[in-house]
């Protein structure tokens, strides 16, 4: 599975570590920044990480800035993309069984990253949930 990483400075450090995390346990990572802890603006790294999945270079994404609301309204204005934000593992497993989310947004001013990892582990290993949920995201527009 090819996973896309995108933070602004507030989420650099996390991001840097999750990145080591994904890679050790055997996804192919592709980092679109921010690379410094510099002050800079979210939705840059928010909009490369978007159309990265709009083209289907990677399969999911993986996104943090102060309090992740930024990245998720960001992403979510791209083709194809649910961004869904959590902020403790048990968000984080139903954004993916009932959201189909295929961008893991976190808050990383707002978390630990113990937690940050808890999230992202309970994300990678959860499956979308059919049935009614299947019904509610094929209700949402795709522009």
């Amino acid at each position: 599975m090819k996973i896309g990483i995108a933070s602004d400075h507030a989420g650099f450090e996390y991001k840097s570590k999750l990145v080591d995390l994904l890679r050790k346990k055997g996804f192919e990572v592709t980092d679109y920044g921010t690379f410094s802890d510099a002050s800079c603006d979210y939705p840059e790294f928010a909009h490369a990480l978007g159309n990265a999945i709009e083209k289907k270079e990677v399969d999911a994404g993986i996104a943090m800035c102060g309090t992740g609301n930024g990245m998720a309204i960001s992403l979510n204005k791209h083709q194809g993309v649910r961004a869904g934000l959590a902020w403790n593992s048990e968000i984080g497993r139903l954004v993916k069984a009932h959201n189909h989310a295929n961008v893991l947004v976190m808050p990383a001013r707002f978390i630990s990253y113990q937690m940050a990892t808890r999230i992202l582990n309970m994300w990678l290993k959860t499956a979308e949930d059919g049935g009614r949920h299947d019904r509610r995201v094929s209700m949402i527009p795709v522009k």
